[in-house]
């Protein structure tokens, strides 16, 4: 599911990477929207609030939305920095410190956040959008930007288009291939979907603690695929030493 990357990935990785992280997108979507009445899993909205403020002559808000901005901008470089070292060294293992830097994020604020909404709210906002770039950044790479999980614009923009293209490509491969990328994008945004149902009726019950189960979440996906990885490379080593 993660250890996977680029033309090595097939549609039943991608399906599970997208349901898992999808769903958790899709948690802290509306956790964080019910927390802090702000976005902080995409900056569409907060750059057209950032160009309103600016014209407005309210620089200190400008400044604000600006930040949500490169909050996100910051969270994907350094998920994508953090990649090409670690490929250096060790391509499979690539994708565990900006999944655990997005684990350990989402379960300070689930600890430690409603405190935070009356101190300083904004830096819910800068933290999840920070984690959500990270987790955008890492799956575009490592699914060779067959995946993204973070927001749903471009994915019904995708979905669309390869609906219309459904009644002009006949050909057995060409449909094959529409029906898989279909799948996929289906897929992303019906865990998107659940996980914001989910995350809605969990913060109603616990608050930021929802976060928690977000978090959780993304653990158990890393430790699941860790431990399909030792089985299968266990399993080849025993093939290779009855062989031999």
């Amino acid at each position: 599911m993660f250890r996977h990357h680029g033309k090595t990935r097939t549609l039943s990785h991608n399906l599970k990477i997208a349901s898992l992280l999808s769903f958790v997108a899709g948690i802290v979507n509306v956790a964080g929207f019910l927390a802090v009445q702000r976005l902080t899993t995409n900056v569409t909205g907060h750059f057209a609030f950032f160009v309103d403020e600016v014209f407005k002559l309210n620089f200190w808000q400008g400044f604000i939305y600006f930040s949500y901005i490169f909050f996100f901008l910051a969270g994907s470089f350094v998920s994508n920095f953090l990649i090409e070292i670690i490929s250096r060294k060790n391509e499979h293992y690539i994708f565990i410190v900006p999944a655990s830097i997005e684990c350990l994020i989402l379960f300070i604020l689930g600890f430690y956040g409603k405190s935070l909404i009356a101190e300083n709210s904004d830096v819910i906002a800068f933290s999840l959008l920070f984690a959500m770039g990270l987790q955008n950044s890492l799956v575009t790479t490592i699914s060779n930007a067959s995946v993204r999980t973070t927001h749903l614009t471009g994915l019904f923009t995708d979905l669309g288009i390869e609906l219309s293209q459904l009644f002009f490509y006949k050909t057995q491969e060409h449909q094959s291939k529409l029906f898989s990328s279909i799948k996929l994008r289906l897929t992303i945004i019906g865990f998107f979907f659940t996980g914001g149902v989910i995350g809605g009726i969990a913060y109603n019950k616990i608050g930021l603690n929802t976060l928690i189960f977000a978090a959780a979440l993304l653990v158990v996906g890393l430790i699941y695929d860790n431990i399909k990885f030792r089985i299968i490379s266990l399993s080849r080593k025993l093939k290779k030493t009855t062989i031999n």
